[in-house]
């Protein structure tokens, strides 16, 4: 389990914890609002798919108290920075804090691995919403793009 202290606006715990057989399904259905799936897909079990068909990405559950309510997947690239990817709050949990808790929390401890690597993580240019979320913790675009995403990294420890 990941937990840095972080909770949403109603006062429960956001921790990051391993996808397994006990909450692989609630994962699985996290769902994003409509507006939001010009950037991300329909349902989290595509990131699992990914996740489980490849050897890049790491799938977390993002829970509120102990209930699911999202999914964030973080890898290593080869020049050795970290990313954050794959991240959605389900429709229902959004508004409250949970998706600045959850990316504060997962960029925190991959900073503090071996080495202190960058953290970086990517986003489309009309996601407007992500953009200021990022920005707001501390991600400044570094003038590279990942297929057609802005690539930004963390610049404040």
């Amino acid at each position: 389990m990941i937990d840095a202290g972080h909770h949403d606006k109603a006062g429960r715990p956001i921790t990051l914890r391993s996808v397994d057989d006990d909450n692989w399904r609630a994962v699985a259905d996290v769902a994003p609002r409509d507006d939001q799936r010009a950037w991300v897909p329909a349902l989290a079990a595509r990131y699992l798919l990914l996740t489980s068909r490849g050897d890049v990405w790491t799938s977390l559950a993002v829970y509120a108290d102990e209930t699911v309510v999202g999914h964030v997947m973080w890898g290593v690239d080869d020049d050795g920075s970290h990313w954050i990817g794959g991240m959605m709050i389900d429709a229902a949990a959004q508004g409250r804090g949970i998706g600045a808790a959850t990316v504060s929390t997962l960029a925190g401890w991959l900073a503090a691995r071996d080495g202190h690597p960058p953290v970086r993580l990517s986003y489309h240019p009309d996601n407007t919403a992500a953009a200021a979320l990022y920005t707001a913790l501390g991600f400044h675009p570094t003038g590279d793009m990942e297929d057609d995403e802005i690539v930004a990294e963390l610049t404040t420890r």
